[in-house]
């Protein structure tokens, strides 16, 4: 008898694990209804920055540990954002980094919100990141690569941990940790849980000691970012959750033919956020698409100079939307951002004429005099 119990347990499970994998769309308790999700909009208004990482940082790990964190360096660019209009940034963090001095870790997070608060700029805050380097490590980073775009950025929580199911809990104290710490913190706007799950980073030639991606990675991302909304739920901030949608179908209109990882954000996010890096009429359709799902939109990616997708392009019909708007980069630096894709495969020896990202050198040099007097303006009006 009892081996016909749990011969029926174990079946009862499967059928549900089953069922779970062809109902990605399935909704985890707790999700913001619309009205909670525009009053929110409407209590912050249109909001505009980017995603921030100190010059001096290579990626989340040097921004973040005891040895490299740089209030200094912080203090001085978020001045120059918020002499901008900047109101708000999108900014990452890494679970090693809570494996490694969890306390330490949350009070070099509160002093960055104290300092972006007194600047008038609000966070969004980025827990988990499956783009670039599968393999972190703590302690000291790696130089960049010369003119390379961001040649140390590292995943969170990398392929070791990513590609076995078994270790994924091993993030639940990280993501529960940090979201209960800030749960109720007014300077932070929202939570990005999850970036670009399932975005499989080429095996570049030119990456020292890159470690394997994840084989059939998208199965490992959705069941980690079904775990981290259900994690998230349990603690109920008071915030939106989000995660952003990356690809680039067809049409974001019809649900049924996006992909099980896009299925589940659209069905779980609070608020839509979603990235951007085409020309204006393939971000107006984006957008198009998206108001159809009734929720506040976010753009938490743009700014590809060289594919058309300026400042100039962009931001009026972000404004004319009340989209919020977040670029990549601020302050070129270790990250080489302003150096576009393709210099991985093509040699540079010297900034691009046209910034790929960013908005300034370390000395405060802007890329553009005209794009900085036009940032000013429509931050300002």
């Amino acid at each position: 008898m009892t081996k016909l119990t749990n011969s029926f347990s174990i079946l009862f499970l499967s059928l549900i694990f089953v069922q779970c994998q062809k109902n990605p769309t399935i909704v985890i308790d707790y999700r913001w209804s619309e009205e909670r999700a525009w009053q929110w909009h409407n209590e912050n208004g249109w909001m505009v920055g980017s995603n921030f990482n100190p010059s001096t940082s290579i990626n989340q790990l040097e921004f973040w540990q005891e040895d490299t964190y740089d209030p200094e360096t912080i203090e001085r660019e978020l001045e120059w954002s918020a002499e901008l209009g900047m109101n708000m940034h999108r900014v990452y963090l890494h679970n090693l980094l809570w494996d490694q001095d969890s306390i330490g870790f949350l009070e070099r997070i509160d002093n960055y919100l104290d300092i972006s608060d007194s600047k008038g700029i609000k966070t969004l805050l980025v827990l988990l990141d499956d783009v670039w380097h599968p393999i972190p490590k703590l302690g000291k980073q790696p130089d960049p690569i010369p003119f390379v775009h961001n040649s140390g950025w590292v995943q969170a929580p990398g392929a070791e941990i990513l590609g076995d199911s078994s270790r994924h809990d091993e993030v639940k104290n990280y993501i529960k940790g940090i979201l209960t710490h800030f749960a109720e913190d007014k300077r932070v706007i929202g939570w990005d849980l999850y970036n670009e799950p399932d975005n499989v980073s080429p095996n570049y030639p030119r990456y020292p000691d890159r470690g394997p991606e994840v084989r059939d990675k998208h199965i490992y991302s959705l069941s980690l970012l079904k775990k981290t909304f259900k994690w998230a739920r349990e603690v109920n901030p008071s915030q939106p959750l989000t995660v952003g949608l990356w690809k680039d179908p067809v049409t974001w209109s019809n649900i049924d033919s996006l992909s099980p990882i896009d299925r589940f954000v659209i069905s779980n996010s609070d608020v839509i956020s979603f990235h951007a890096y085409g020309n204006l009429k393939e971000t107006r359709k984006k957008i198009e698409d998206l108001e159809q799902l009734n929720r506040p939109l976010l753009c938490t990616e743009y700014l590809a100079r060289g594919e058309q997708n300026t400042f100039q392009i962009m931001l009026p019909l972000f404004k004319e939307k009340e989209i919020a708007a977040v670029n990549w980069g601020f302050v070129a630096g270790k990250t080489n951002t302003a150096f576009p894709w393709s210099s991985w495969q093509v040699e540079f020896d010297s900034l691009p004429k046209i910034w790929h990202h960013d908005i300034y050198l370390p000395d405060k040099t802007p890329y553009d005099e005209k794009e900085i007097a036009f940032l000013k303006n429509i931050l300002s009006n």
